[in-house]
Parts: structure tokens; sequence; C-alpha cells
């Protein structure tokens, strides 16, 4: 204090300032820490809404998934068409085959063989045993990787069920006019993963894709399947590519053809 003036001295005035700011500040600090803490409280109360919410979004959408499929498997059975599978190693096709595939009156799918590419020229003498020794070892192959397809097209809804309830299910909502993606962990074989896209409007499934194997992990498969649909609504696996990187083969299966069966 000024002792001639009675005001305040700069130090005192300094102090005054300092003081003001540091209130400031924790005010600031304090205000900062009630958003903090009402912003943690309104999500702990909203959290549960949230999962109570994406839990009966995907129970529903499961629902619906097992029951587009079932229908489509039902109402396959009034009808034949033709199944073409091509097979190529390193680009080249190594096999073609056409069936025609029917359910029989005990409900069992009939194949009928309807062309197939010749058999390749056996060569002689000792390169001949070793090229057959080699594609025999192919074929089991092949087969194999057809067999692969099978065991994820179409979907079982068994297999969906058990998925769920394993609760190795999610829900993938991308919007942007895509569909809904209905993903399976461990549907077929442990590690693999099942994802099926459906219309959100009409559940019905538009296409699936597949990361699997097949012996072991490390040999990775993939299998990308489209579906169309007939006249009547019946969806069906349109086109089915399955990709084997390890050994550079592939698998293409296309349905077609489809016509009331006769059978």
């Amino acid at each position: 204090m000024n002792r001639q003036t009675g005001t305040p001295s700069g130090a005192a005035t300094a102090l005054a300032q300092s003081t003001r700011i540091v209130d400031a500040k924790s005010y600031h600090r304090s205000s900062k820490s009630r958003l903090a803490v009402a912003a943690c409280s309104m999500t702990l109360m909203l959290t549960p809404a949230i999962v109570r919410s994406q839990s009966s979004a995907m129970e529903q959408r499961v629902a619906a998934l097992k029951q587009s499929v079932a229908r489509d498997q039902q109402n396959i059975r009034q009808y034949e068409w033709i199944e073409t599978t091509v097979i190529s190693l390193k680009g080249e096709e190594k096999s073609r085959q056409q069936k025609q595939c029917y359910y029989g009156a005990d409900g069992a799918l009939q194949k009928v063989e309807v062309s197939a590419s010749p058999p390749p020229e056996k060569k002689r003498g000792l390169r001949g045993r070793i090229a057959e020794n080699k594609k025999e070892e192919l074929t089991d192959y092949m087969k194999q990787a057809v067999a692969l397809v099978k065991s994820y097209v179409p979907p079982d809804p068994v297999r969906i069920q058990a998925v769920k309830d394993a609760g190795k299910v999610s829900l993938d909502l991308p919007g942007g006019g895509k569909g809904a993606r209905v993903n399976l962990r461990d549907y077929a074989k442990p590690g693999d993963v099942l994802s099926v896209e459906v219309d959100p409007a009409s559940n019905r499934v538009m296409g699936l894709t597949v990361a699997t194997y097949l012996d072991d992990p490390k040999d990775a498969v993939t299998l990308d399947v489209r579906f169309s649909a007939l006249q009547d609504g019946t969806g069906y696996p349109a086109t089915e590519v399955l990709l084997a990187n390890a050994k550079n083969l592939s698998v293409n299966v296309t349905n077609s053809g489809y016509r009331k069966s006769a059978h």
C-alpha cells in the first residue's frame, strides 16, 4: 500500500491478478471435470440400452436369415437345374463337368452327370508314373475343394443357430445401399468365418463370403457366392467361386437352367 496515495502497490496488484487467474483456471478445470463426469454418467446410463438394442437387432436378423434360408431350401425342391463345375490350375482349365440336379422322392438331392471333359492321355515310363501320382494328388485336393464349397452353400439354419448359441455372431450395417452382413465365426471349422449379406428390407440372401481352409489353417481358402432369385422369389446360389491360392487352384460353380422338376 502506498502510504501517500492509499492505493495498492504494484506487487499487491500483481498478486491479486494472479489470484484471479488461478481462481479462473480452477473454475474451468472444475467445470470440465463436472462435464466429464456427466458425460461418463450418461454413457453408463445409455450403454445397457445400446447393447440391448444391438442384441435385439442381431436376434431379429439371425431369425430372419434362418427363416429365409429354410424357405428357399424348401421351395428349391420343386426345381431341377444344371450345375457346371470348372476347375482351373494356374489359370488353365483342367476339368469341366455338368450335372443335372433335382430332389428325389426321398427328399435327397440327386446329381446326374450330363457331360464331362475327357481325361488326359496317360504318359508312359517313369515320367508317366510321376505325372500320374501328381494327378491323383491334385484330384484328391480338387475333390476336397469341391466338397468344402458344399459345406457352406447353402447356409444351414441348424448351424446358424448353433453359432448364435455359442455367441459367435456379429452384425454389420454398412448402409449406403449395401446389405446387412451377418458374420458367423467357427461355422464349419474352427477359425473360419462365414459372412452372409442379406437385403435389409426383404431379408433375402444376396451373397456370402467365406474365409476358411482345407486340412491346415495355413492352407487358406476363400469362397465368394452370389445369389439370384427365380420368378417366384426363391433364392439360389447362381455363382460360387473358390480360390485356393496355395495350390493356384480355383473352383467355379454355376447353377443355371432352373425349371419345374419332372421327377
